[in-house]
């Protein structure tokens, strides 16, 4: 029983992993139609300068994998953030079984600052893109058609909004509330 499952995890990992790319695409051209959006384009670049910086930078992913004893795929690309094409970010995606879940395998996005790389946001799913509008001189991104992230104090945020369950922020306040009865700072 317990060889079969081992087998059958292997057989499903390799089935998620060997999909992922063709449903990756067809979200990518579905992206791409987008008006004003320029699809970014992760490939594998094995050898590649650009492949050793992103194994570097994701060297904690990649031993996590090894831990599982994957072996698992980089995908990476590259593309100018700012419209005068001096702000180059590295976009990368580490594809293993243990690391990638029902969302799909989450993108890492770096920007060279000198002669180093600093994420500037953290493990988004999804097809990711360029549009042409900017914000703080930085384009602005598109994860998955819908969440758009833009450039605002050294950093990307989501512009999503998040959304308000019924009596969840009544909740909070009473919470804060009662916390400050007992004598707690509660930011406002």
């Amino acid at each position: 029983m317990k060889r079969s499952l081992v087998l059958y995890s292997v057989l499903a990992a390799g089935l998620v992993l060997a999909a992922t790319p063709f449903a990756h695409a067809a979200k990518k051209a579905h992206t791409s139609a987008q008006k004003g959006a320029d699809p970014v384009i992760m490939t594998h670049q094995p050898g590649s300068g650009l492949e050793a910086e992103a194994m570097r930078l994701n060297s904690d992913d990649l031993a996590a994998a090894a831990r599982h004893h994957e072996k698992p795929l980089v995908l990476i690309g590259s593309a100018p953030l700012s419209p005068d094409g001096k702000n180059i970010a590295l976009f990368v995606q580490v594809q293993s079984a243990s690391l990638c879940g029902s969302a799909g395998c989450s993108t890492d996005i770096y920007l060279k600052r000198g002669s180093s790389w600093t994420k500037i946001l953290d493990s988004v799913s999804g097809p990711v893109s360029l549009l042409h509008t900017t914000h703080g001189g930085m384009r602005d991104i598109m994860v998955d058609s819908s969440d758009r992230w833009i450039w605002k104090n050294n950093t990307y945020v989501d512009t999503l909004a998040a959304t308000d369950l019924p009596g969840f922020k009544t909740s909070i306040k009473r919470h804060q509330a009662e916390m400050r009865k007992k004598g707690h700072t509660i930011p406002q």
